[in-house]
């Protein structure tokens, strides 16, 4: 493995992000890395279209580039040819004279490979060594990888790349006018920001196993409500149109709707902003709440923290009781008791601080 140092500083960089939201989030301790490493370059984030928004604002990004959907006209092999080839004769005019590469995929290596882009720095997996210029080893113990935190992951990187003690603490941003936009749509809804407090129910997931019961949403709804007098709110994907309707039925409180309202991830990211607390499963929403500095309650249920370890102080995460003997973990072992609990307790403890250090 080529010593980084050996290199002169980058004049312009892509970084090629992840294509989950959530790891994206993950990511910009990364990106704000790179940007203290290079603070002359010209940095360049190539993000999914779709979640593009997500890092709009950020001062460690120049400029943001998308991947726009693939064309399936031609089926699914030349789909995917055009897309690894007809993005990378587009990248190859940008001038790169460096690609981070933060996914672990073959395809993102090809991408900056056909980009012609000198220098490929990345992790050797998914059979892309050869393709890249700077290859670092992932740890391995018996031939499996050992558990990091796709944060540290990341962080890695810019670490070889010689950034020394990056800090962990995600960030994004958010837009003046999706803040006035946000806060309409609340109004519009029934919710004075002025005197209420928003809880922010994340009830969906992509994979079902990691969805905790609508029910316990509801219940907990009703919980924090009558405890504590908080306002609550739903939000989701429209695939998870379902379920957010199930934890409306559910509850027996009133629950705005947010994707009702036309809500998108500009406006979304200004709603975490300004929410009192949010209670999700293990999904991106989580990242977006810890990086704008929302309290966070996070559901574990068949998953475990150590892959997604965030370092945020104002995350609970509930977890199964799980014995010897016991069921493998899930869901269903959580009890709105223990839902509530972790709440509360995090409701208390963040209650004292100056207003909009939670906001």
């Amino acid at each position: 493995m080529p010593d980084a140092k050996q290199h002169r500083p980058s004049r312009k960089l892509l970084i090629v992000m992840p294509t989950w939201l959530g790891d994206c989030v993950m990511a910009t301790p990364t990106l704000r890395a790179l940007r203290g490493l290079y603070p002359e370059a010209h940095i360049s984030a190539l993000v999914r279209h779709n979640i593009r928004p997500i890092l709009d604002g950020l001062d460690s990004v120049d400029r943001l580039l998308s991947v726009r959907p693939r064309d399936k006209r031609g089926g699914k092999k030349s789909g995917r040819r055009r897309t690894v080839v007809g993005l990378g004769r587009r990248l190859s005019k940008g001038g790169f004279d460096m690609a981070v590469l933060l996914p672990n995929s073959f395809k993102s290596a090809a991408l900056v490979a056909v980009a012609g882009i000198p220098r490929r720095v990345g992790y050797e997996r998914d059979g892309r060594g050869v393709l890249l210029t700077d290859r670092l080893i992932p740890r391995r113990h018996r031939g499996r990888f050992l558990p990091v935190s796709t944060l540290d992951y990341y962080l890695g990187l810019a670490r070889y790349l010689g950034a020394e003690d990056p800090g962990h603490a995600m960030e994004l941003a958010t837009r003046p006018e999706a803040d006035a936009a946000a806060e309409q749509k609340l109004r519009d809804a029934g919710f004075d920001p002025q005197v209420g407090e928003l809880l922010l129910i994340n009830p969906g997931a992509q994979k079902p196993m990691k969805r905790w019961p609508a029910e316990r949403f509801g219940q907990l709804i009703d919980e924090a409500s009558r405890r504590y007098g908080l306002t609550p709110a739903v939000t989701g994907s429209p695939a998870e149109r379902e379920v957010l309707d199930a934890v409306a039925a559910a509850a027996t409180v009133p629950v705005i709707d947010l994707p009702n309202s036309g809500m998108d991830l500009h406006m979304l990211k200004s709603v975490v902003r300004r929410s009192r607390l949010m209670v999700t499963n293990d999904t991106g929403p989580r990242h977006i709440a810890a990086a704008l500095g929302t309290p966070v309650v996070t559901l574990f249920g068949p998953t475990t923290p150590e892959w997604t370890q965030i370092g945020f102080e104002d995350e609970a995460q509930v977890m199964p009781s799980v014995s010897e003997g016991s069921p493998p973990p899930s869901m269903e072992q959580i009890s709105v008791e223990q839902a509530v609990e972790a709440l509360g307790r995090l409701y208390t403890q963040t209650a004292a601080r100056p207003t909009g250090s939670h906001r």
